[in-house]
């Protein structure tokens, strides 16, 4: 009974694999007309669009704020955190799920305390998945998985912001581009939480707890890029309570993020840079890291 469990679980584990990756920086609706989460960045003559992303939507949130499609149509080059049609590949995600799961004798019973342990057991009792199908893989995947799993409870599916846009610009002919590799991303999530393990499987089953209420109030702000808004929904809590995890998922990976935008600045070509929304905002965000660095930076 538990192999045949166990190889239900991992079926539904790569029907899913790609959603997962998504979830590294997914935050999550008024048809506001206003600001957006969109950015015009300038040097000299020089233009880059920097756009905010939700990488789960519901259908009831298109269509997306009229800057996005200005962003896109002014662009001749679109950039997403990671390139997208990879993760539909089988080979990457064998490589994910691999990555992903305990290959040393441990598990999640071994590496959780007594409390994070139970904790983590009544909430995938009470969402219909047996803690024993969970068991091998590590607390980044785990938490992903939840979130994937309690998105879809109340109504979002992966066609956010980022796989809206992959397709239209699939579908245009224009270039694509990625700030980081699949790879990247996968080491990402499979170190979120190391050496803190049960402190972040408390703090993960904690927000989503809040998940369904914060739902309208987290859309909003995104639509209308309402930036201190998002600061303290996403980025506030996280620098405070998990300084690891925010300067290894944020702040780290924003700084090597410049570089390659200032690259962009540099040449005649625009871009339209879509990442996940909390990369934008806060003291370690991409639009204070580039005013720092003398840049024109104005909302849409």
């Amino acid at each position: 009974m538990r192999n045949s469990l166990s190889l239900r679980g991992q079926t539904r584990s790569q029907n899913i694999a790609a959603a997962l990756l998504l979830l590294l920086s997914a935050i999550a609706s008024s048809q506001s007309w206003a600001d957006a989460s969109v950015w015009e960045v300038k040097s000299g003559s020089s233009t880059v669009y920097l756009g905010g992303t939700v990488h789960l939507l519901r259908p009831g949130d298109y269509p997306l704020p009229r800057e996005y499609d200005q962003a896109y149509s002014a662009s001749s080059e679109i950039f997403f955190e990671t390139d997208l049609g990879a993760m539909n590949d089988i080979s990457v995600q064998a490589q994910m799920l691999q990555q992903l799961t305990y290959q040393d004798g441990r598990n999640l019973k071994t590496v959780l305390n007594e409390k994070a342990y139970s904790a983590l057991e009544s909430y995938t009792q009470k969402v219909g998945m047996p803690l024993m199908m969970l068991e091998q893989m590590k607390p980044g995947m785990v938490v992903s998985m939840l979130q994937v799993l309690e998105f879809q409870r109340i109504g979002f599916t992966p066609q956010g912001v980022d796989a809206h846009f992959d397709a239209r610009a699939r579908g245009d002919g224009k270039a694509l581009g990625q700030l980081e590799s699949v790879a990247e991303q996968i080491g990402f999530l499979a170190s979120m939480g190391e050496g803190n393990e049960s402190e972040f499987i408390l703090l993960s089953l904690s927000d989503l707890a809040e998940t369904a209420s914060m739902m309208d109030g987290m859309i909003a702000a995104w639509r209308s890029g309402n930036n201190d808004a998002l600061s303290e929904l996403f980025v506030d809590d996280m620098r405070t309570q998990a300084p690891a995890v925010y300067d290894a998922l944020l702040k780290q990976r924003n700084l090597n993020w410049i570089p390659q935008i200032e690259n962009m600045l540099r040449d005649s070509d625009t871009e339209f840079v879509l990442v996940g929304a909390a990369h934008l905002v806060g003291p370690d965000g991409l639009l204070q890291l580039l005013e720092r660095r003398g840049y024109q930076v104005n909302q849409l």
